[in-house]
């Protein structure tokens, strides 16, 4: 294949030769696409391969996030470059967290010398260290280097001097310091740098950066930099444009430093402690500055009164900076040109300032976590017509319900207004707005009108009465969030949107069962009724829901047996069913269940990219791009994430985005389940992390399988009626945090005291009286020989309720004992002696009378 038909071949096979490399190193989904058998296969139509639509030559690889090593002995996977040299038009190879250790012998990147036409490369996540650098810097031809998060100091950058090309330089998360600085000084092509998260302390002398007299774009953040010393009329870092100074130790007389950029449009002074009060000549000298993030800094209040000299402004972030009182009337609302203004987690008060409606080009304004109050109808926000974003959640506004305040905003796509007070008003003034939102997070009567709706979050908004009806309309519904409320009835099962993909609904007074409106929904990942009144089983349909992840039922009144279509949804991650009313057995096939993170596809996270979100400090930017990718691709301001709680370590943990990634657990503790544990579940992925089973009838022997769950970190098998010995081989569970057998049957001596079992005390056993050993007061005080507990072919140990050898002997012991004490007595006391053989005559005296006289007149009976 070449040109117009197809990808070439001879890179097609180089494609496969790289996959076979890696075949000892990843998951074989990462190149289910990249087919052998078929030689007919377009490469150029691979996942991860990019390809010109003229020649057809290959000029695009990510391979990133392709290679897994699971820390054991033998290293990781080592690079081998030839795999690449058919690519003569490739552009941009991206091998980023593969956990390259290094490269074949004569293999390395200085073999890339001949890809002539190389110019981004991605080598992030890696464990290299500085001898890859002299490689590298044959290629003459790159134009874009991402070295960052391996194992990099300071020495060996001499020869990046031959990158006359190299604009972009990475190097965050390594072990540089100052010197670094000076090392790169030979690189004077370089536009944007990066030294984020490394060793850099102290001082920083502007003349430092004297070399580099074409960079625009300078990251230093989360170092411990204290000051940033320039000098007037230096004539350094003259086209500077971005500046990231966050994560360190500035003070406020950093910005009279900084004034010696002229160019500088985009600053981040967020976290660092910036005590000291910004003066407005300072304010007044960055002139061309779009973009100031003072986010989570002690900064000075009067900064809002102070900054309408910066007439560029575009973007403002305060939040989290512990400004309190009201908004000035001066100073801010002067911002002619001001698009994004972040005030959130504050302790701003009162109402809002009338000067508020000057800002006629504000599109993003976030007022949340903030004890602003008043009736928001008569708030300057309805004159505020160019707003796509508005965020006023956590407050103390007083909402009307018809929300005829956004009559004018014809722009809003997303509103976020939880937790403040609505207030109802009759729906005499009925109006349909003018704009079509994306995200919602309280509930009008007209919102069965916005056709483009996507999401809503309305969690703890003091929500009263059924859901309403109109949310049915709702077809591209996607996020729906109104938990924690006081909604009661029915779920409407007239919920059909095929796009739903979180569901949450928990503490509520919802009843009835769980309706039929999900069945068949391939792209619901979570399904959260927890803490309601629901009644019923569930529902045989469960097994259709594809791609669910999250089933949390907990704290119902759900019964019968937990039906085996569950076993279906092999992606679950959390499965909690717990306080409710389910009987019979726990069905053996929940090992069905995969339980494994590299069969997901980041469904709850993934809001966040550093590349988009340090191109720019602006969420406008991403906003745009959400409505066009889609909500779940942009910035978690709109916290669009999954948030659940599940019980594990005997306490109830809240996860949130990506960790929902690497959760797994199963809670079916606090119900009435019988029988045997299934063998099996000893048999689930190991990666799962807690299994509850407490508060139940569950009876038979602890399986011995348990020992497989590596990864468990809490195990909890409390008042239940389990019996037998507690398998030796827990103790092969290493990542135990929680372990609980409380309250049950068990007997024998307790596991033995270590790895992790030596963090357990006696709690861990208490309410089992035939347990013995520590951490238990009743040690185990017959020694004797280890032998091997007997195991049946199911690989159960027996579940005697005691040992027999044990009760043998020891009734033998006490027998003998009895007697030669009964001897003793007799022998030392001679009054007793005699009272005790005269007691024996009497009694074979009597015996012998009742035998004679009852046999006489048995005999005379049969007689007559």
């Amino acid at each position: 294949m070449n040109g117009c038909f197809g990808c070439w071949e001879e890179e097609r096979i180089a494609l496969l030769q790289y996959k076979a490399s890696t075949i000892n190193y990843t998951f074989e989904y990462h190149f289910t696409p990249w087919d052998l058998a078929d030689k007919e296969s377009d490469c150029c139509e691979w996942e991860k391969v990019k390809c010109d639509i003229t020649t057809g030559r290959v000029i695009k690889l990510a391979l990133n996030n392709t290679i897994y090593w699971n820390g054991e002995s033998g290293g990781g996977w080592y690079f081998n470059a030839s795999l690449f040299l058919p690519f003569e038009e490739l552009q941009h190879l991206d091998l980023s967290y593969n956990y390259i250790f290094g490269w074949v012998p004569n293999e390395g990147f200085e073999r890339f010398s001949s890809l002539s036409k190389l110019k981004v490369l991605y080598l992030d996540g890696n464990y290299f260290n500085n001898s890859i650098l002299s490689s590298l810097s044959g290629i003459a031809s790159l134009k874009e280097l991402h070295l960052g998060d391996n194992n990099l100091n300071g020495e060996g950058f001499d020869r990046f001097s031959l990158l006359s090309k190299l604009e972009v330089l990475h190097l965050d998360v390594n072990n540089f310091n100052h010197s670094i600085l000076q090392s790169l000084s030979g690189i004077m092509s370089l536009k944007e740098l990066d030294l984020s998260n490394n060793n850099l302390n102290g001082t920083i002398h502007i003349k430092e950066f004297k070399a580099f007299s074409n960079l625009e774009e300078l990251y230093l953040s989360n170092n411990k930099i204290t000051d940033f010393v320039t000098t007037k009329d230096s004539n350094i870092l003259t086209k500077l444009q971005h500046l990231d100074l966050s994560l360190n130790d500035f003070s406020a007389r950093v910005l009279e430093s900084l004034t010696a950029f002229p160019s500088l449009k985009i600053l981040d002074l967020s976290y660092n402690n910036m005590v000291g009060s910004f003066t407005t000549k300072e304010l007044s000298k960055l002139n061309n500055l779009e973009q100031l993030k003072l986010d989570n800094s002690s900064i000075d209040k009067s900064l809002l009164q102070k900054i309408g000299v910066m007439t560029s402004l575009k973007v403002l972030a305060v939040k989290d900076c512990g400004l309190n009182g009201n908004l000035p009337d001066l100073g801010w609302c002067e911002l002619k040109k001001i698009q994004e203004i972040y005030l959130s987690g504050n302790n701003f008060e009162g109402r809002l300032p009338s000067c508020m409606a000057n800002l006629t080009s504000l599109q993003v304004l976030d007022l949340s976590y903030n004890h602003f109050n008043g009736n928001i109808a008569q708030s300057p926000l309805s004159s505020l017509s160019s707003l796509v974003y508005l965020s006023f959640s956590d407050n103390k506004f007083l909402i009307p319900s018809t929300f005829s305040f956004l009559f004018n905003l014809s722009n809003l796509k997303i509103l976020v207004g939880d937790n403040n007070i609505l207030a109802l008003e009759t729906d005499s003034l009925t109006w349909i707005p003018t704009f079509q939102l994306k995200v919602f997070s309280i509930l009008p009567t007209w919102i069965g009108n916005i056709s483009s709706l996507e999401d809503i979050f309305m969690a703890k908004n003091h929500l009263e009465g059924p859901i309403p009806i109109e949310l049915c309309k709702l077809v591209h519904l996607t996020f729906l969030d109104l938990s924690d409320n006081n909604l009661f009835g029915y779920i409407p099962s007239c919920f059909n949107s095929s796009s739903i993909n979180f569901f949450q609904l928990n503490k509520n007074f919802l009843s009835g069962p769980i309706p039929s409106a999900f069945q068949n929904n391939s792209n619901l990942f979570a399904l959260n009724l927890r803490d309601n009144l629901l009644t019923g089983n569930i529902p045989n349909w469960i097994g259709s829901l594809s791609s669910l992840r999250i089933l949390l039922l907990k704290g119902n009144h759900l019964g019968d047996q937990i039906p085996v279509q569950l076993c279906l949804l092999q992606r679950l991650n959390i499965l909690d069913l717990s306080y409710n009313k389910f009987s019979g057995p726990i069905p053996h096939c929940l090992s069905n269940i995969t339980f494994d993170a590299s069969t997901q596809d980041n469904s709850f996270g993934g809001l966040y990219s550093r590349e988009t979100y340090s191109s720019s400090l602006s969420l406008y930017s991403t906003i745009i791009e959400a409505l066009y990718y889609g909500i779940f691709m942009f910035d978690p301001s709109v916290n669009a994430e999954e948030e659940v709680q599940f019980a594990t370590k005997s306490r109830t943990y809240t996860y949130k985005g990506y960790i929902l990634e690497y959760m797994f657990g199963i809670d079916l503790s606090c119900n009435n389940l019988e029988g045997n544990i299934p063998l099996e579940l000893g048999r689930i992925n190991s990666s799962i992390r807690a299994l509850n089973l407490s508060h139940n009838n569950l009876s038979g022997s602890i399986p011995v399988t348990f020992s497989n769950l590596k990864q468990i970190e809490s195990l909890d098998l409390s008042y239940n009626n389990l019996k037998g010995k507690i398998p030796p081989q827990l103790t092969e569970m290493t990542s135990l945090a929680v372990f609980s057998v409380a309250h049950n049957n068990l007997s024998g001596a307790t596991p033995d005291r270590k790895n992790q079992f030596i963090t357990f005390d006696e709690n861990s056993y208490e309410g089992n009286p035939l347990l013995c050993g520590p951490p238990l007061q009743n040690g185990c005080t017959r020694i004797r020989p280890p032998f091997t507990t007997p195991v049946d072919n199911d690989g159960e140990e027996g579940d005697s309720l005691m040992d027999m050898g044990v009760f043998y002997i020891s009734f033998a012991v006490v027998y003998i004992t009895v007697l030669l004490g009964i001897v003793a007595v007799l022998y030392i006391n001679p009054y007793w002696r005699r009272a005790w053989f005269n007691l024996i005559e009497v009694c074979i005296d009597t015996c012998y009378c009742f035998v004679v006289i009852h046999y006489r007149k048995l005999f005379n009976f049969k007689s007559a």
